[in-house]
């Protein structure tokens, strides 16, 4: 099994926050905070967790390397660069517009150069390391485990549901052997959590790109309601944390006791 952790970054670079109109507190909105430090215990239980230090606003690696709005720079972008994303069209490409979907970070275009001189010095190698340590597991003993970890923001809604503790995305049953999901929603509510699937969060690019069943690859993406460890308002862990963290590693262990996993996932109808 391998773990990773795109959005808890916090090194936040100076011509960064020289170039945004917002304070650090606000750009740490869009932050998966702390949710490496959540999951560090699966090292030494034998799992691999791969984490980015560099933060979500200033460049995020659970997107399509040119997933850009034009209308953010100055000067043409690549003709290869999709400019027409959903993602995109939210402020929420491989180089965001917004946090928290309305609060723009930047008081002034970016250049071009800027833009893909981060995908290559960030997002690239991400993925490089990420691909490299799921194809050594792979080869290592057959099939391989990519677990997204992620958090949501307590206020999100699930339709007229209350908010659930976790939501598990494997992309509507084709990312991920069925058995997956099924032992990590049951660890969880054994453990008195709350779980949901797929709805809001169905999983993005590395779900998606990791996510190959047929070829021993599988993925499953974990969003954690963060009221459940931080204060949001404030950026800081809770008494939650310790004990939330706790929980993970059994989740991990329940994970790590998997069998070989099947080939072909459980597909339900994507809605």
């Amino acid at each position: 099994v391998v773990f990773s952790s795109p959005h808890s970054g916090k090194v936040y670079p100076r011509r960064f926050l020289e170039a945004s109109r917002l304070d650090a507190l606000t750009l740490r909105r869009s932050e998966d905070a702390f949710v490496d430090e959540l999951f560090a215990g699966v090292v030494e239980r034998g799992s691999a967790l791969i984490r980015a230090h560099f933060p979500r606003a200033f460049l995020d690696v659970n997107r399509e390397p040119y997933e850009l709005d034009p209308h953010m720079f100055s000067g043409r972008l690549p003709p290869f660069a999709n400019t027409r994303s959903v993602r995109v069209a939210g402020g929420l490409g491989t180089i965001a517009r917004v946090v928290s979907e309305t609060e723009e970070i930047y008081a002034g275009p970016l250049q071009v150069d800027e833009a893909l001189d981060r995908i290559e010095r960030y997002h690239k190698p991400y993925h490089r390391a990420l691909r490299g340590l799921a194809g050594r597991a792979k080869r290592a003993v057959g099939s391989v485990l990519v677990v997204d970890c992620h958090s949501m923001p307590s206020q999100a809604r699930l339709g007229d549901k209350r908010q659930s503790d976790f939501v598990l995305g494997d992309r509507y049953g084709t990312s991920c052997a069925a058995e997956v999901i099924d032992r990590v929603q049951e660890c969880l509510e054994q453990l008195g959590y709350t779980v949901s699937r797929n709805r809001p969060y169905a999983g993005g690019y590395i779900t998606e790109q990791y996510g190959q069943p047929h070829a021993g690859f599988h993925a499953l993406q974990i969003e954690i309601c963060r009221s459940l460890y931080m204060d949001e308002r404030r950026c800081v862990k809770t008494g939650g944390f310790a004990w939330l963290s706790s929980d993970l590693m059994k989740v991990a262990e329940a994970l790590g006791s998997l069998g070989p996993l099947a080939a072909r996932p459980r597909a339900e109808a994507a809605e």
